[in-house]
């Protein structure tokens, strides 16, 4: 039973109903800690060429810092909705602030990469308390299923805020100081959320039937980061080198385990049983391949205009702005649709839309430095976002009871943050792979002089095109940069339309998928678990939604 300080249940398995003030300032708590904890997941975007520059990173050195912060988001994610549940929501959120602190003062002083990773690592753990606690929060405040969708919306719209913000913020920083005054403001931030969260928000919990589930949390843990360390390291070192297929294998058979032990567990982290529930099944698979597209978009213009060309920090933070800016622009638009028109047929839109503009910018030229020709395909991508966070977010925690918000709440946000986390590291593997045998080639067959050829080859055998293409004019080897610039091109429109047939997948399994599903805004009852529209919940799941 969900409780809160403010007033005491209005009946069993139903939420405490808070005074309005309270309310609204649980709602604003939870804005903050979505807004700020993607402030601190986005930073890095703009920043990516000056670590490139100043710290010597490789490509798949760059491709870890995000990774680190999304694999710490998505391991923890489901424990950290346990906890919440059991200690309550609001705790969860005030910690989760502090160690985004802790992470941001570490990134900011990092002297190498691997620190660097550290503090990413920790504010991603950081990041990842903050995301569920805030979801929960605002699930538990608001009882119907239109104010849910407002407070939905409007968290939705403060996650895309601050990854809007976020690469403006950093850009011009590093122009102004240093790029580690990027990541001094991010622990400001954090000391924000966590006063506001203390003074503002209401406590909630749910704490039956959940627990602590360490086989699940061990399983899933090293599973993940198996896999997802092969998928980031066999770009670079090679898909069929000893270690990189040992760690897919492992992070597999982990995986599998995970589930077994999900399924024996008295209180496990997630309730495969969910799953059972169609509507909640196909938001799940869209979010993750839907999300992919989306982060491997953002990330691929964030290294196309960084470490491609070189651009300053201000300019790569504009056509990022444009991709998250429209999520917050248009909530007021996106909570009322949600309440009028079906989910099914906004994902399907947004996926679509998205599709498109991923599509759009697999044309550009890696010659022009205009970012006039990314206007078009990055609104695309940020409008479509726009449809589609908020409405599968919907879905995922309106189709199931109550008592359950809190895992379905952090369920979606691990889904959510698992194609997040997929997308950097899939579409940079693909690139860098792409453009490594393209520049290969064409060093193999250039007609370089002896004293360019030899160190050109040198700096592509150590640090791939990146490297070469980030030689300075005056060094050896750089005679080949206009290769290696004309490779990662290549390599990067590849990867936009790995996200465009992504994008187009996730709308044609939402259009086919929810097709009978009424609306995502409908909390289960005896009568719509009775109706044949309405998905199915497991038998556990419809007596406890029955009144």
């Amino acid at each position: 039973m969900a409780t809160s300080s403010a007033a005491r249940p209005e009946a069993p398995g139903a939420p405490a109903t808070a005074r309005p003030a309270r309310v609204a300032g649980t709602l604003a708590a939870a804005c903050v800690a979505v807004f700020v904890a993607q402030v601190a997941n986005a930073i890095p975007a703009s920043l990516n060429g000056l670590f490139q520059t100043e710290l010597q990173t490789t490509g798949s050195q760059l491709t870890w810092i995000t990774a680190a912060f999304m694999i710490a988001v998505v391991v923890f994610e489901l424990t950290f909705g346990v906890l919440g549940d059991l200690f309550g929501r609001r705790r969860l959120q005030a910690a989760g602030g502090l160690v985004l602190v802790i992470g941001s003062i570490v990134s900011a002083s990092a002297p190498a990469v691997q620190v660097l990773w550290v503090g990413a690592a920790l504010s991603g753990l950081g990041a990842g308390a903050l995301f569920p606690a805030s979801l929960a929060l605002i699930a538990a405040v608001t009882h119907d299923p239109q104010a849910r969708a407002r407070g939905i919306a409007l968290w939705a719209g403060f996650l895309s805020a601050g990854a809007a913000i976020s690469p403006l913020l950093g850009g011009v920083l590093a122009g102004q100081t240093s790029w580690r005054w990027s990541f001094a403001v991010v622990a400001v931030l954090a000391v924000v959320t966590i006063v506001a969260t203390l003074l503002l928000s209401v406590e909630s919990t749910a704490p039956e039937g959940r627990g602590l589930d360490l086989p699940g949390q061990v399983t899933f843990a090293i599973g993940l980061i198996a896999v997802l360390y092969g998928l980031v390291q066999g770009a670079e070192d090679g898909w069929t080198e000893p270690h990189i297929l040992t760690a897919l294998v492992v992070g597999v058979v982990f995986l599998a385990a995970f589930v077994v032990a999900e399924q024996r567990a008295a209180t496990p982290l997630l309730h495969l049983e969910l799953f059972r529930n169609r509507a909640f099944s196909v938001a799940s698979i869209v979010t993750v391949v839907g999300m992919f597209a989306f982060l491997g978009s953002c990330f691929s213009f964030s290294i196309w205009l960084g470490a491609v060309q070189h651009q300053s920090p201000a300019r790569v933070g504009i056509p990022l702005l444009l991709i998250q800016a429209p999520a917050f622009v248009l909530i007021p638009v996106v909570s009322r649709l949600l309440s009028r028109v079906s989910a099914r047929w906004l994902l399907t839109a947004g996926f679509a839309l998205m599709a498109i503009g991923a599509w759009l910018a697999s044309r550009l030229d890696v010659t022009d430095m205009s970012l006039v020709p990314m206007v078009a395909p990055t609104l695309l991508i940020g409008v479509g976002f726009a449809l589609s966070v908020s409405s599968f977010t919907a879905v995922a925690i309106n189709t199931v009871p109550l008592h359950l918000a809190g895992m379905a709440s952090a369920a979606t946000n691990l889904l959510r943050d698992l194609g997040f986390a997929l997308g950097p590291i899939i579409v940079g593997a693909v690139a860098l792979s792409t453009a490594g045998d393209k520049l290969g080639a064409a060093l193999a067959a250039a007609d370089l002089p002896a004293d360019q050829a030899g160190p050109a080859n040198g700096v592509f055998q150590a640090g791939g095109a990146l490297a070469v293409n980030g030689l300075p004019p005056n060094l050896p080897g750089a005679a080949a940069h206009p290769l290696a610039l004309d490779a990662l091109g290549s390599g990067f429109s590849t990867a936009f339309v790995v996200c465009a047939v992504a994008a187009l997948a996730a709308a044609v399994l939402t259009l086919v998928g929810l097709s009978g599903v009424r609306r995502d805004g409908q909390q289960p009852t005896t009568e719509a678990l009775h109706d044949p529209l309405h998905p199915e919940l497991p038998g556990e799941l419809k007596d406890a939604a029955r009144p």
